[in-house]
């Protein structure tokens, strides 16, 4: 049954087309030509309202006659054996054999170059000079539109997304309306959330029927001719797909080699981006962030499904705690239904997981082993603690039940002060709070993020919470006093750069989703101004006699042996927990090496040993009685 007597595909039409135009061709050049082969005009009727490959093409580049017959030519050479026989395709051949020549057909200026549509050798002379079609183009006359292999590497088409944030919905609305009525061919999609630009840009991209090719900005190369030839492959796939291209920064901003795709690709171009870039084009800006604790729980409802309602006040407890994007709330979702964890310790421990990755390698992560029977303070530092916990706990309450929300989300972060001498149990108590709140603990030393160059600190500490920001996570701060000093009067630059260090570190810790600490041994050093933007300060008195008892009474582990210990004679050794803690611990090992049980005789040894290590000089009265 021949084509014209059946329904055909699109594909069997168009290669139909393709053997008319190569035979039309051929009798140009005097080859010989089957009388079984269709004609042009046999051939587009098969293809009825259907445009040919090659006709949409010539549209899309708005090839002249004479630029049509040339590209169909060199793709006869690679397509049809009597043309493939024949002596290369030059310029000079298609001038003298094909209708409507016109020299401008191969300037740089004109598509067939300018878009790389065919490839000559550049050693010779125009007219001479061999001519090939590129193969991204040959597949598409021949019918095939697949992105162009030599971007495989740098670019990639995400899915589409299961659940979109209402808010960032709205956004894709705005988008679509502003690239159709040609507002701008730019879309800035700024804020922190990732995941969220790319599924905005994909939405958009789908509502205007076009493909969305998506590409880090650290992948790219180098200003130089290898960008520009990611540049013009990128700007002939908008065209052929068709396609927009989402371009994602990191939080460092803009490369030079981003920058100048960003303003040289034509649209429609999506560039995500932590914060707002200047560009020297038009563009639009969007803000799409990680939505609040209300919306968070309407997309954990809507990814769990039937199963939310077994999930109760944890639903609230994770959309409070946790700041995650519409896709990784999809993902932890599909996970939960396959794990036998009881459902609500599992929705936590997912979103715990999904959070900690990011900090790995910015902070020390300390795994909590202490609880509040490990903690010996006076009962107003306790009860404090205890009241920081319980604004940890209820914010979604009073933040959004409440609408404290609503009055602006400025100063509703939970953050504290934690001020005393070393090992006064600061470190221990942000232990006992990750492991009541079940947070990851992170300690960061401010000492080494402190830089003597201008602008590096802000950087650092925007490293720091930017990986930090979906929650989960207790942030400790140690030696805050190394940032913290008293800056209020200003005498230089440097003095002046440090008050903003300052301010951008409590501006963050006021909007930070999880629970901040800072420590510091001099609370004296800290500016009284800065001390009020913190919601808590307490302070961490070095242990008097009965509390350093207590401390002794339960600094050996169950399993450890002991004998004769007098824990009253042990607490006049006026040294904090931390020292006490060292001591119990070098006794250990030296009754071990003797291989009897901890006596008091091993203690004072281990006492003088770390006497020596802080320079500090037993007493008499100290030690009096020990042995």
């Amino acid at each position: 049954m021949t084509l014209a007597l059946r329904k055909v595909t699109w594909a069997e039409a168009n290669q139909s087309l393709l053997l008319a135009e190569f035979a039309r061709l051929k009798r140009q050049l005097g080859v010989e030509v089957s009388a079984r082969t269709p004609t042009t005009d046999e051939a587009r009727k098969l293809l009825a309202n259907w445009p040919s490959a090659i006709e949409r093409l010539c549209s899309i580049f708005r090839l002249t006659k004479f630029e049509r017959d040339l590209l169909l030519i060199c793709a006869g050479v690679e397509m049809d054996s009597d043309l493939a026989g024949r002596a290369p395709v030059t310029f000079g051949l298609a001038m003298g054999a094909l209708s409507d020549p016109h020299w401008s057909a191969l300037t740089p200026a004109r598509p067939l170059r300018a878009f790389q549509l065919v490839q000559m050798d550049a050693a010779r002379t125009l007219t001479t000079a061999p001519l090939r079609i590129d193969e991204r183009v040959l597949h598409f006359i021949a019918g095939t539109n697949l992105l162009d292999a030599r971007l495989n590497t740098l670019v990639r088409a995400p899915e589409e997304p299961a659940l979109v944030a209402a808010e960032h919905r709205a956004a894709v609305g705005r988008a679509v309306a502003a690239l159709s009525a040609r507002q701008a061919p730019a879309i800035l999609l700024c804020g922190n959330d990732d995941a969220g630009q790319e599924d905005v840009a994909n939405i958009a991209a789908r509502e205007l029927d076009l493909r969305l090719l998506s590409l880090r900005a650290e992948d790219l190369p180098a200003v130089g001719p290898d960008l520009d030839h990611v540049l013009l492959l990128l700007e002939r796939e908008t065209l052929l797909l068709p396609a927009a291209v989402l371009l994602q920064c990191d939080a460092g901003g803009l490369s030079r080699a981003a920058r100048q795709l960003a303003e040289r690709l034509p649209g429609p171009l999506f560039l995500a981006t932590r914060r707002t870039v200047p560009l020297d084009r038009t563009s639009l800006r969007f803000e799409i962030n990680k939505v609040g604790p209300v919306e968070q729980r309407r997309l954990w409802q809507a990814a769990l499904g039937p199963a939310a309602p077994s999930f109760g006040l944890a639903l609230d407890n994770v959309s409070d705690q946790f700041s995650l994007s519409a896709r990784t709330i999809v993902s932890a979702g599909s996970a939960l239904a396959c794990d036998e964890t009881p459902a609500r310790q599992a929705l936590w421990d997912a979103c715990r997981a999904l959070a900690r990755p990011r900090l790995e390698d910015l902070a020390q992560r300390i795994v909590p082993s202490c609880g509040w029977h490990d903690l010996i303070l006076p009962e107003g530092q306790l009860q404090t603690l205890r009241r920081l916990v319980a604004h940890v706990r209820h914010r979604m309450l009073v933040h959004e039940g409440w609408g404290f929300a609503g009055k602006g989300r400025r100063g509703l972060g939970v953050s504290a002060l934690f001020a005393g001498e070393s090992g006064t149990g600061k470190t221990l108590a942000a232990e006992v709070l990750a492991a009541e709140l079940r947070l990851d603990l992170y300690r960061i030393d401010l000492s080494s993020v402190v830089s003597k160059y201008i602008g590096d600190t802000e950087k650092n500490l925007r490293q720091v919470f930017d990986a930090a920001e979906e929650g989960g996570v207790l942030l400790l701060f140690d030696e805050a006093d190394a940032l913290f000093g008293k800056r209020a009067e200003v005498r230089d630059s440097h003095d002046r750069y440090a008050n903003i260090e300052v301010s951008y570190l409590l501006q963050r810790m006021e909007a930070y989703q999880g629970l901040a600490i800072l420590t510091t041994n001099l609370k004296s050093s800290l500016d009284r101004a800065f001390q009020r933007r913190l919601r808590f300060v307490i302070n961490f008195p070095f242990p008097d006699a009965v509390q350093r008892e207590a401390i002794w009474r339960q600094i050996f582990p169950a399993g450890t042996l002991s004998a004769g210990l007098d824990h009253a004679r042990l607490a006049q050794l006026n040294v904090a927990g931390g020292n006490i803690r060292n001591i119990a611990l070098n006794a250990a090992f030296l009754a071990a090496d003797a291989g009897g049980p901890v006596s008091m005789a091993h203690l004072l040894e281990a006492a003088r040993m770390e006497a020596q290590k802080i320079e500090r000089p037993l007493s008499m009265a100290e030690i009096r009685g020990w042995v």
